[in-house]
This record gives C-alpha cells, structure tokens and sequence, in this order.
C-alpha cells in the first residue's frame, strides 16, 4: 500500500523536518540528486546527452539549479533557463552553486529533455505573461520531466490553463494527491517518488493487488453458499436495466446469493412477464416482488435507475430506519431523492453501515456545493461529508475516493472506457456483493472500485469506446484474478 499527500500536508512536513533541524540545503541536495538520476535515465533510453532546466525563483527553481550541477559534473550538456528576477535564499544558494550556462531568453533551440522546475506545488493560480511563456516553452520540449509536480496543477489534481504536460513527473518526498487525481491522471505521466528524508502519516491509501487480494480469502473446501451472504438488489420505479446490471455484478462478487426485488405490477399477468423475462436473463438470482417489507440480506443496494418521488423517499427512509441485516448501499437516484426531499439527515438516523456512491453532481446536490468546489479537494469534502453523517462516502471520479471519518483512499485503477451509462450500476451491485461476504463497508468500497476498475481496464484492452456495462461485467472474473494471481 503506498499514501498520497496534499500540497498543504506536505507543506507542513517540510516546515517541522526543517525546524526539527535539517537545512534547507541538505533537502535541495536530495531532491537535486533524485531529479538528476531521472534526467540521466531518460537521456539514456534516449541516447543523447543534452538537457534544459526551466527554473523558477522558489525552492523547485533551487532543485533545477541542483540537479544540473550534478549532471553538469558528470559531463552532459546543461542549461538552466531562469528569467525569475526574486528568488528564495535556497535557491539563489543553489544557483550560485551552478557552474554552467544560465539563460536569461527562451531558446529556439529544442533540448532532447525539458525538465519542468518553475514552480511545483508553489503556484494556485493560472501562469501569466512570461510564465505562460515558459510553460509553452516547456510542453514544446521532445521529452518533459515535472519536478514534484507539474507547473499549473493545482490542489485535487484540477489543472489550469496553461498546465505543464509531462511525460514523466519525479515526485519530492512522498506521493501527492494531485498527481492521482482528476486531470493529474493526465498531465502527470509516468510517476516515481523520490525519498529525501521527509517523513509523512496520515495520507490517503492508495492500495495495490496485494492489499485487494486480502478481501478474496482463499474458500475453504468445507463450505457452502450460505456462508458467503447474500445481496439484494432494490429497484425503484424505474427503468429495470440499471438494476439488472447490479444483479450482474453481484453475481461475480462472491455472495451466496444474490436477489432482485422489484415492485409489483398493476396486473398479475404483467408480474408473471417480469419474472419470466428477468429469471431468463439471470437465472441464477432469485427473484421477489417488494411490497415495503423488511429486508434481510446481508446487504442491500437501492438507487439504481429508481427515479425520484415520494415512493422512493419512503423506500429509502424506510431502509435507513429499519433495515439492520447488514451493509446498505444508496446509489443515484436513492442519492437524488435525499437532495431532491431535503432528506440528507435521514443519515444520521441510519440502523445500520451505510455507503453511499455519488458522482460529482450527485455529490453537489446532497452537499450544497458546486462540482468545482468538491473536485478542488474530493479527499477533503468525501472526510467532511462521512464525519458529518457517519457514512462510507465512494466520491466517483475518474479516480474515486472513498472516505470513512479520517480514513482515506484513492482508487488508481480504471480507464475512459468507464465514461458510459451503467458504469456506476456495475460499481453498486459489486460493491453491495462484496460487502454480503462480510467485507467491512470501508474495505468492501476500495475492493470494489479497484476490481471495477481493473474490469475496466481489460474491456478496452481493444479500445476505449466499444466497452458497455456488460462488457465490464463479463471481465469481473478476469479482474479478480488478477489481483489475486500472486496470493
């Protein structure tokens, strides 16, 4: 398992690793060594020996200054473009120190590297004038190496305008956030961590196959499907293809059992319709009719494709305050409905562990705040929102984050090919699946969305455009053994 870190939480490492002693000087010195090793590697793949630093005037910039000394020494061709006329004791220490070439104009000639130190994580607005030269500068380079992060990437992984585009990014001390985040994913490139000696806790965990692996325990011989749960998956009054989906996935999860309850129909023979087409299609679930009963599957998922109404409040009011058999999953529209009645508190009456699955809009309607607000910070908002109504929170993003009161995770697996209708119906009835094997609610979210993503992954192993929910479906199986192939 490895953590990820905010610009603000890093910010803190580095003030108390230097006040408890450590100069300024020794963290450049690492963070320069680090940054040059990459630049070597990459000019080798490339076989050339030539490279431009970009540097600003802040501790990045000094990094830069740093990283060309050491590849300066060792005989490769240097330079260091830096225009900034201010900049801090550490860098112009290091600068100082350089003993090649610095340019004071942006070059016409094309370096074999461009190595981005303008201003890491030191920047929160867009790059202007002479900046937004130098980034143009930087994404016109062949090869492009961010020192830490990428210049222009903002906290949450939002990237201004105009953004560094890199083909590789060495990260300074400990993974951040933003790399992993929304448009970080895109910007960042290939990601390596580089330690110089900055300690961290508290970050978000970001899981590996391994740590998955650990919530598809080996079966015993002796042992049946009762002792795997079952998950019953709750339509609405909508549509019935989004909850068939569920059914789908939750038939790949591992429970012993899988249910679908709809409600009744207006006429007997419209009922018998239903469950002879829906058992046609699934005949390995079983099949109800929901009249507001108490429900008592290990787990229960509602929400998916059940529209918004006064039906569905009560549905959902009525599994919060009375359903106590196990995990219960609210997805889309059970989401809606809370936003819809201004029946968010219904949260904090729940009966039993309750996860909810909302994507950006979703997520702004049960919080009051703008998409662009929640995405500046999804860590943060996901934490704020699960303390405050003690729920598991699956923040749904290119790259979800799950959140349970302080505890924290970012999901690093999925693909575009994920960006279509039915995706999150898939998530809900694997992730309802999971936790009816008694995976804990916070465990069971991870394990989900890492495995949904990872399904995603192998359908578009072809393309990104032709997958559909089924598709990933049908790949669930393949995902699962993946992750547990090195148990």
């Amino acid at each position: 398992m490895k953590f990820a870190y905010s610009y603000a939480q890093m910010r803190k490492f580095d003030e108390r690793e230097i006040s408890g002693g450590t100069p300024v000087s020794a963290l450049m010195e690492r963070a320069g060594r680090s940054l040059a090793s990459a630049v070597r590697e990459a000019l080798i793949r490339l076989g050339q020996r030539d490279a431009v630093f970009v540097c600003g005037g802040g501790n990045n910039g000094g990094d830069g200054f740093a990283a060309a000394e050491c590849l300066r020494k060792e005989g490769y061709e240097v330079a260091v473009l830096c225009l900034a006329e201010r900049v801090s004791d550490a860098c112009r220490t290091a600068k100082m120190a350089y003993g090649g070439e610095i340019l004071k104009r942006v070059p016409r000639r094309v370096y074999s590297v461009t190595v981005d130190c303008l201003f890491g994580t030191g920047l929160s607005r867009p790059p202007e004038g002479e900046n937004a030269d130098l980034v143009q500068f930087i994404n016109s380079g062949r090869y492009v190496i961010a020192c830490d992060v990428p210049t222009g990437l903002a906290e949450g992984g939002v990237a201004l305008s105009p953004c560094v585009r890199a083909d590789e990014t060495v990260c300074m001390g400990q993974l951040k956030t933003a790399l992993i985040l929304s448009d970080g994913a895109d910007v960042a490139g290939k990601i390596s961590v580089a330690d110089i000696g900055i300690p961290a806790e508290g970050g978000a965990e970001v899981w590996e196959d391994a740590d998955i692996a650990a919530c598809f325990p080996k079966k015993k011989s002796n042992s049946n499907k009762g002792d795997y749960g079952s998950v019953a998956i709750l339509a609405g009054q909508g549509p019935l293809g989004a909850p068939l989906l569920a059914v789908g996935a939750a038939l790949k999860s591992g429970a012993g059992y899988t249910e679908l309850w709809i409600p009744p129909a207006e006429s007997r023979e419209e009922d018998e319709m239903h469950r002879t087409v829906l058992t046609a299609k699934y005949p390995a679930m079983l099949f109800h009719f929901y009249g507001g009963e108490i429900l008592h599957a290990s787990a229960v998922a509602f929400g998916m494709g059940a529209g918004v109404g006064p039906v569905q409040r009560e549905t959902v009011e009525k599994l919060l305050l009375s359903y106590e058999g196990g995990t219960l999953v609210l997805d889309a529209d059970a989401l809606n409905t809370l936003a819809a009645y201004h029946a968010v508190d219904l949260l904090k009456d729940r009966r039993c562990p309750v996860v909810i699955t909302p994507h950006p809009k979703e997520f702004s309607r049960l919080t009051g705040k703008s998409v662009g607000q929640l995405l500046s910070d999804p860590v943060g908002a996901a934490k704020a929102f699960s303390k405050e109504y003690g729920v598991t929170v699956v923040f749904k993003n290119n790259r979800t984050v799950i959140a349970e009161g302080d505890r924290a995770a970012i999901n690093p697996t999925g693909c575009p090919a994920l960006a279509k209708g039915g995706s999150g119906d898939v998530l809900a009835g694997f992730l309802a699946g999971t936790a009816a094997r008694g995976v804990p609610p916070f465990e069971a979210a991870v394990c989900a969305s890492y495995v949904h993503g990872r399904a995603g992954e192998i359908a578009a192993a072809f393309d990104e455009y032709s997958p559909d929910a089924e598709d990933v479906i049908a790949c669930l199986s393949r995902a699962i053994a993946s992750v547990t192939a090195s148990r």
